[in-house]
C-alpha cells in the first residue's frame, strides 16, 4: 500500500500540484454546495417525489425543487467527468441506487446506503485496479455491478 501512495506522490510531482489544487478546490466547493443544498432540499424533494400535488398543497414549489435537484445532478456530473469519465459516471449514478433500493427500508436509508455503496465500490475498485494492473473505471463498474447482483436476492417483493 505504501507503493500506491508513493506512486500517487510521484504523479502529482510530475504533472504539477497547481493543476490539482485548482481542480481540488472546484471539487471541494461543489461538495460543500451539494451538502448545503441537500440539507435544505431533502424533505421537499422527498415529498415531491412521492406525491407532487400533496407537496404543492403543503406550500412546496415542487417544480423549483425538481429544477434544483436536476441542477445538483448536472453539477456533480460536470465536476466529476474530468476524473472518472462518462461510463463511470453513469454506473455510479445507476448501480449504487439500484443496489440500495434492494436493501433499504426507508427513503433516508435508501440515500445513505446508495452513497455508502458508491464510496466503497470506488475505493475497492481503485485498489483492485492498482493491484491487478487493470483499468480503474472498469474495476469500479464491476464492483458496483457485483454489489447490485449480491443485493438482488435481498429485494423485498
Amino acid at each position: 500500500m505504501q507503493d500506491f501512495f508513493a506512486n500517487c506522490a510521484t504523479v502529482l510531482q510530475k504533472y504539477g500540484f497547481s493543476y490539482l489544487r485548482g481542480a481540488g478546490t472546484t471539487l471541494l466547493l461543489a461538495l460543500v454546495g451539494t451538502i448545503v443544498c441537500w440539507v435544505f432540499l431533502f424533505n421537499p424533494l422527498l415529498i415531491t417525489s412521492v406525491n407532487a400535488p400533496l407537496a404543492q398543497s403543503r406550500g412546496i414549489r415542487s417544480r423549483m425543487t425538481e429544477y434544483a435537484f436536476t441542477m445538483l445532478v448536472a453539477v456533480a456530473v460536470m465536476v466529476s467527468i474530468r476524473w472518472v469519465g462518462v461510463m463511470l459516471i453513469n454506473s455510479l449514478l445507476i448501480l449504487p441506487a439500484a443496489a440500495s433500493r434492494n436493501v433499504a427500508r426507508s427513503a433516508a436509508g435508501y440515500m445513505r446506503t446508495s452513497v455508502i455503496i458508491a464510496l466503497c465500490c470506488g475505493v475497492i475498485g481503485l485498489a483492485l485496479s492498482y493491484y491487478l494492473n487493470t483499468s480503474a473505471g472498469a474495476a469500479i463498474v464491476l464492483c458496483c455491478a457485483a454489489v447490485y447482483f449480491v443485493t438482488l436476492p435481498m429485494r423485498r417483493k
